[in-house]
């Protein structure tokens, strides 16, 4: 990561906000209530949309067994799709504004790989060390266990990137650090990698993949209100974050107190992201994507349109994606973070295309 790079923000100026049109939200909601209704209705089994609405309104007189496929599969799985996007979205935009560097996303701190060493530990070593009785006994499941062990690896990671940003100054620096720890969370990965069964590695493996539909309806009673206190969270801090996009310079002449208002971006993008990873695994791209696409459908660089226009797309984008990894009328299942892959990539060489077309003509 180039420092200097940081001084190329996606948005340096704060633009007047401009009057968006009523219907450009009512369209955004029309395609989310769309994209949603379509998540339910499309898999390796087709259920008719009529079906799909008879089911949600309580009608007893549709089969069972697309009841049980709707209810306790496809709809937890959606509500999990449409929080992680709005999540990943939130956490994007305010890492990109933070640290003034268009290609940052939620996991620039560490998070993610905090939180893969802690599922890497409990999935390579702690079956290794005969752990899984135990795990067993105490009545946590496979799935539950995977998940303490990344929200256990994502906090550790960010108890240290918060005590040391209390002592440095420079976002770059703070950058630097939160690369680190994430190369050295990498390496430990690997090595744990020579120590483990092939068993085991696939497990690993399957997790990095990405998934929305491992949340069941149980576990959804703290994975919805922990996002939806994030999203709050960064919603508020709105103003703020408008002053950081003239930098730290400017913010303080606004009269913010930037070393805590620092400390409040890291809180809620590592609970945001650190939420997300640690119950549907390293979800990558939509984080970066989103906060671009956002701004140039919006054609503004204001947190106060941004913010709930990140919410919507990202929930938008991320059940396009997971629809598309579901294959309709098929009955595989594609690795999500390689369909995100595929919508986030463009993206980014679009921006990047962009911005040196930008300063070649500004040349």
């Amino acid at each position: 990561m180039n420092p200097s790079a940081t001084k190329d923000a996606p948005a340096q100026e704060v633009h007047p906000i401009p009057r968006v049109s009523l219907l450009l939200w009512f369209a955004l909601l029309g395609a989310l209530a769309g994209v949603f209704l379509l998540e339910l209705c499309l898999g390796s089994v087709t259920i008719p949309f009529g079906s799909v609405l008879a089911i949600l309104m309580g009608d007893s007189e549709v089969p069972e067994g697309w009841r049980q496929i709707v209810l306790l599969f496809r709809l937890p799985r959606a509500v999990t799709a449409m929080l992680a996007g709005a999540a990943l979205g939130m956490a994007g935009l305010m890492m990109q504004t933070l640290f003034r560097n268009p290609l940052a996303d939620p996991f620039v701190l560490g998070i993610s790989s905090g939180a893969s060493l802690g599922v890497a530990i409990v999935v390579m070593a702690a079956w290794g060390f005969g752990w899984t009785a135990f795990i067993q006994k105490a009545g946590i499941s496979a799935g539950a266990s995977l998940i303490l062990a990344a929200t256990a690896g994502a906090m550790g990671i960010l108890s240290v990137i918060m005590a040391l940003a209390r002592r440095v100054e420079s976002n770059v620096t703070l950058l630097i650090i939160g690369l680190m720890f994430g190369y050295i969370s990498g390496s430990l990965v690997t090595i744990l990698f020579q120590f483990t069964q092939e068993q085991q590695m696939q497990t690993y493996i399957t997790w990095t993949f990405g998934s929305f539909g491992g949340v069941t309806w149980s576990q959804m009673t703290l994975f919805a209100p922990t996002l939806l206190v994030g999203l709050l969270l960064a919603w508020s801090l709105s103003k703020p974050l408008n002053a950081f996009l003239l930098g730290e310079g400017y913010a303080r002449s606004m009269g913010v107190n930037v070393r805590a208002i620092r400390l409040w971006i890291i809180v809620g993008a590592s609970l945001l992201a650190g939420t997300v990873t640690a119950y549907c695994g390293p979800i990558g791209f939509l984080g970066i994507a989103i906060p671009h696409l956002c701004r140039m459908l919006m054609k503004t660089s204001d947190h106060h349109v941004l913010a709930p226009a990140v919410i919507l797309v990202g929930a938008i984008v991320a059940l396009s994606a997971d629809l598309l990894a579901q294959v309709p009328g098929a009955r595989i299942v594609l690795p999500l973070n390689a369909v995100t892959a595929l919508i986030g990539a463009p993206v980014v060489v679009g921006i990047i295309l962009r911005r040196r077309h930008t300063m070649e003509v500004g040349a």
